[in-house]
């Protein structure tokens, strides 16, 4: 009886509801009573700014400071999609990887490709007073005598104390001071008595500082000269004016390095190599000669060879290509007087001595002069 009481009463309640226009079923809205519609999220400026930001590998700036921009370009861009411009150049110690950054701007001629431009009409003469049947030599690799082969680097943070260097020709030397770290790579080791020269990279803020001929005498820095390069810049120094090397043209940027044979692959700069013979004079972008043979079939400093575009590569192993196709595309510059065709390196343990003497296959008569532009004679 119970439970027919309670269904006659919701009839009976469900009745006098519909008679009173009510609907438990109708929308608020149809009973004329104000509805509160949920509020949508409207994006705004900073949302958009976000959804539209592009990656940092697309968006046209050097997020990271190491001077290059998006991929390709940076190497710390994995592709065009990484939201993330890694600074590629960030290690710091002796010949440590610069992660692909190139010292100098693109249009510097250390970075110019060459494999177009004529030969020079005095070119077989030059070479052959280099020597025809000489073969190529690597001056750099990992043990010789005790010492490193090669002329070695250290890279420093912008922090890296400065000191003074007195010079011995201190007229055509920037006086500094130099980014010296406590114990810096020397050329032939701390006992050497060769060329000592010491190659420092500042990493901040991208300057290169050289010095030839280094020692410390009781306690203070002693160099025969020194030279200061603003890596983004394409200054040369005042005509006339050695470097810590010969031709007065920066040492770092022509050295083969592990890092760019190994890691990076490719060679994206002209190398650097001597000759015992030379003219009185210099051709840009040399700026200093160093020798009293005025012969015009003696090569003048700053000269520049190349690797003959039909001279074949495919012989030799995979590093040694890295290098010969550099060669042909860059090229190298005369810088000092020394052995005939001895190709400048920075030493590094990791190099294989015996593979890096296949290069010796590569002979005098396979390279040609690069046509020079105005000879400067005093």
């Amino acid at each position: 009886m119970r439970g027919i009481r309670f269904a006659a009463f919701f009839i009976v309640f469900g009745l006098a509801f519909y008679a009173l226009g009510g609907d438990a079923a109708t929308p608020a809205a149809a009973q004329g009573k104000e509805v509160r519609k949920p509020k949508q999220r409207q994006a705004n400026s900073r949302q958009i700014t976000r959804k539209m930001k592009r990656p940092a590998c697309r968006d046209r700036r050097d997020n990271d400071g190491d001077g290059l921009t998006d991929f390709p370009s940076d190497p710390g861009c994995k592709n065009r999609r990484d939201r993330t411009e890694r600074n590629s150049s960030g290690d710091l110690g002796e010949g440590v990887s610069l992660g692909g950054r190139r010292p100098f701007p693109d249009d510097n001629p250390w970075n110019q490709d060459i494999s177009g431009l004529p030969v020079d009409p005095n070119s077989d003469a030059l070479i052959e007073s280099i020597g025809l049947n000489t073969g190529l030599h690597p001056d750099f690799g990992t043990i010789w005598e005790g010492a490193p082969i090669g002329i070695p680097y250290v890279v420093v943070t912008g922090a890296q104390a400065k000191v003074p260097v007195s010079f011995y020709y201190e007229d055509e030397s920037d006086a500094g001071p130099y980014p010296i770290p406590a114990d810096p790579p020397i050329e032939g080791g701390p006992e050497s008595d060769g060329d000592r020269h010491i190659l420092i990279i500042d990493r901040d803020n991208w300057k290169l500082y050289e010095l030839f001929d280094a020692r410390k005498v009781g306690g203070a820095w002693q160099a025969g000269s020194g030279a200061i390069f603003n890596l983004s810049s394409n200054d040369l120094r005042p005509a006339g004016w050695t470097s810590a090397d010969a031709a007065g043209l920066p040492i770092f940027p022509g050295l083969v390095r592990y890092d760019e044979v190994f890691e990076q692959g490719e060679i994206k700069h002209a190398l650097r190599f001597t000759a015992s013979r030379t003219r009185r004079a210099y051709v840009y972008p040399a700026r200093h000669f160093a020798s009293s043979n005025t012969s015009s079939d003696l090569p003048p400093m700053g000269m520049r060879v190349r690797l003959k575009s039909d001279f074949d590569i495919s012989p030799f192993p995979a590093p040694l290509q890295v290098i010969l196709t550099a060669l042909k595309k860059y090229g190298m510059f005369l810088a000092d007087n020394g052995s005939n065709w001895y190709i400048s390196g920075a030493p590094d343990s990791r190099w294989d001595d015996d593979l890096l003497s296949t290069i010796r296959g590569v002979k005098g008569r396979d390279f040609e002069v690069v046509e020079m532009g105005e000879i400067v004679t005093n």
